[in-house]
């Protein structure tokens, strides 16, 4: 299984040369820190899925001595390891560029990532990722702007439960609907016919 979140660093070679570009313009115009922690995070997996689809890797994967289940465990994990790095390498980034962050700007960046992940993987089972891509990204500029209003909606809620209790049910409630969609990508994958 490592072989295969290897391969996925191998094949995004190229795409790590406009990542750090990619990420400077999010720097430069002074984007949310939790906005470019997130990006950054997205940056990969989402390449590899776009690449796999283009090159039909699932055909590949699946005639090599790897379970259906091992393939889809490879990219869940292998998603926590490119969001890890993604965000080691942007913060020294607004490190250098002397944009402050906090570690509360990594945790909820990081739990977006993994809400983004969950809901978004098991989409690119079922349907073909070039439209689905557009589809998401568009979906993702969008919820971004409807959130923003609703953000001090929520902050209100919050004022009124005790803080380690709600960060505690948010982290639970993240994990929970990671594995729930780990779950459901390889129940969908292992009925794929290729």
């Amino acid at each position: 299984m490592l072989n295969l979140i290897r391969r996925d660093v191998i094949l995004q070679k190229k795409h790590l040369l406009v990542f750090i570009p990619f990420i400077l313009v999010f720097v430069i115009f002074d984007t949310s820190p939790v906005l470019v922690f997130l990006v950054a995070s997205i940056f990969i997996p989402f390449n590899t899925y776009g690449y796999d689809e283009k090159a039909e890797t699932d055909i590949l994967l699946n005639s090599l001595p790897y379970t259906r289940k091992e393939i889809i465990s490879s990219r869940y994990i292998g998603d926590i390891v490119y969001m890890s790095l993604s965000i080691a390498v942007t913060s020294l980034i607004l490190f250098f560029f002397n944009k402050p962050f906090t570690i509360v700007d990594i945790v909820i960046s990081s739990g977006l990532f993994l809400l983004f992940v969950a809901f978004t993987f098991p989409l690119f089972q079922l349907f073909k990722t070039g439209y689905l891509t557009v589809v998401i990204l568009i979906g993702f500029v969008i919820l971004t702007k409807v959130t923003g209003p609703i953000v001090p909606f929520i902050s209100e809620f919050i004022v009124n439960i005790p803080l380690q209790i709600f960060y505690m049910s948010v982290v639970i409630t993240i994990i929970t609907i990671y594995a729930i969609s780990w779950g459901i990508t390889t129940a969908i994958y292992q009925c794929k016919i290729f």
